[in-house]
């Protein structure tokens, strides 16, 4: 039997809804043929960007979104996206499938798509290949209200008042594609950009410093101890990149043709984000007791091989069961993390790796990934509440890994929401919830599962995944008794 005992006086830190965030690179048609198609298509939009697209996202309440890269900030020139669509030049985009940029999309076409989203943009900049007073200026024309070159550059191009962006990303992957330089290096570098990245008004930067690849510990101790000392913190968050593997990188497996194996390898590793958030966490609160500098996972999911047939430059990728299982066991170590980890952003929001939709011409598709998010929507900004597990082993290769794994909060109206995976592919487990301090008058639930681990949705066929409801949960005392389906996410609100 497994066990998840939940405590409501042990509630302290809130689980910000921006661990919910998500990712956008101009990289394959995640922004062209996903959120803009131009104000000329046939394709409904407003002003260019999809209007079935926006209504998706904002049913699950998307807090922020993280663009213009990735890999692609530290080749993007952010003037050359703006101002008439017909002078703006063109480049190639070396990293994504050496295709044409025609920068149609650029930093207003962004912002309005925030706008209409309701959500945060989060923009990362330029230190690759850019230079301190590119990214001062970009600061300055989106956030002045006052007079100068750069505000008066954007009136002309159409915008009077500044958009007031609190999230900045100094470079990304600097370590790899942002540079390759050494952790010294860009510490120092960090430290010249950030300075010249300023409040204007009433505005206060999130400044988001490179953080390191996978368990790259090194790269936090030195970041961290060149950007917090006796000045102060100059960082208010760390970033971290992990992507969940199942193969080789040369060969890393089918999204959707797979064994039984190869995902209970996948959710081995989709756990190991839980020993690197503790131990980069660990580094940080050598230098940052207080938590104060947010631990941001802004690059993170599921990455396998291309859909057969398409440009392997533009990682297009399908979204099983199995992306919703590594969603939910990546939401519930995030929310248990709540006191270090402040902002997450899946790769990608369309088309792209790990997808919350796919579209095709006219047509989008809701992947079970996009259904996780919807379920995990009631942990934003609630309180977290503690848990603690006791779960049946799975066995995977020559070790073990827990079957279960969960969450829990408390909102501001009372209600209890508790999340659970089953990431056995062929038991059901049964989970008995205590729940202290918590009165039990009734229990409701969704459940996100299928017939087959294999199963996703497609164009032909987009509601194969989907979300139920759930009624396998019984109410005794002060235990709820929850029988968890093989492959399955559920989360339940208690009253």
């Amino acid at each position: 039997m497994n066990r998840v005992a939940i405590n409501r006086e042990q509630g302290r830190a809130r689980i910000s809804r921006h661990i919910y965030g998500h990712f956008s690179e101009h990289l394959g048609r995640c922004i062209y043929d996903g959120f803009w198609v131009g104000p000329d298509s046939p394709i409904p939009n407003t002003r260019g960007i999809r209007n079935d697209v926006v209504a998706a996202l904002k049913h699950i309440r998307i807090p922020n979104l993280r663009w213009p890269g990735g890999c692609f900030a530290d080749e993007y020139h952010w003037k050359d996206g703006i101002g008439p669509q017909e002078d703006r030049p063109k480049m190639i985009n070396t990293h994504w499938g050496g295709v044409t940029e025609d920068n149609s999309f650029g930093t207003h076409e962004f912002l309005d798509l925030c706008e209409q989203l309701g959500c945060d943009p989060y923009i990362c900049g330029n230190v690759g290949s850019g230079t301190v007073q590119e990214l001062s200026q970009w600061v300055e024309y989106i956030n002045l209200e006052g007079t100068s070159p750069m505000t008066e550059l954007r009136k002309k191009n159409g915008r009077a008042d500044p958009w007031d962006v609190k999230f900045w990303g100094i470079g990304n992957e600097s370590w790899g594609c942002g540079g390759n330089m050494t952790p010294e290096f860009y510490a120092d570098n960090y430290r010249r950009y950030a300075v010249y990245a300023r409040n204007y008004g009433n505005s206060s930067l999130y400044k988001i410093a490179c953080g390191p690849s996978n368990d790259d510990y090194n790269w936090t101790r030195v970041v961290m101890s060149k950007t917090c000392g006796e000045r102060g913190n100059l960082l208010n968050g760390l970033s971290l990149h992990y992507y969940t593997v199942p193969g080789e990188w040369a060969h890393k497996g089918s999204a959707t043709e797979f064994t039984e194996d190869e995902w209970l390898i996948t959710m081995r590793k989709a756990y190991h984000m839980d020993e690197l958030i503790s131990k980069h966490g660990a580094i940080m609160d050598e230098f940052d007791p207080a938590r104060k500098v947010g631990l941001v996972v802004d690059e993170w999911g599921t990455w396998f091989d291309v859909e057969p047939g398409t440009n392997p430059g533009f990682l297009y990728q399908q979204s099983s069961l199995r992306d919703a299982l590594v969603a939910a066991i990546h939401f519930n170590i995030f929310n248990n993390h709540a006191e270090r980890v402040q902002m997450a952003n899946i790769a990608q929001t369309i088309n792209v790796l790990q997808s919350v939709i796919l579209t095709e011409g006219r047509n989008i598709v809701l992947t079970p990934t996009y259904h996780a998010f919807d379920m995990f929507k009631v942990h934003h900004d609630a309180v977290k509440l503690p848990v603690f597990t006791e779960s049946e082993p799975v066995a995977v290769g020559f070790g073990s890994i827990p079957a279960i794994s969960a969450s829990a909060s408390i909102d501001d109206e009372d209600r209890v929401h508790v999340s659970l995976t089953n990431i056995d592919p062929v038991k059901e487990q049964k989970v008995n919830l205590e729940l202290r301090g918590i009165p039990l008058k009734s229990v409701s639930g969704q459940i996100l599962s299928s017939a087959n681990m294999q199963d996703h949705n497609s164009f032909d066929n987009p509601e194969k995944v989907k979300l139920r409801s759930f009624t396998d949960a019984v109410i005794s005392h002060s235990t709820v008794t929850v029988t968890l389906p093989s492959k399955s996410v559920v989360t339940l609100e208690i009253l």
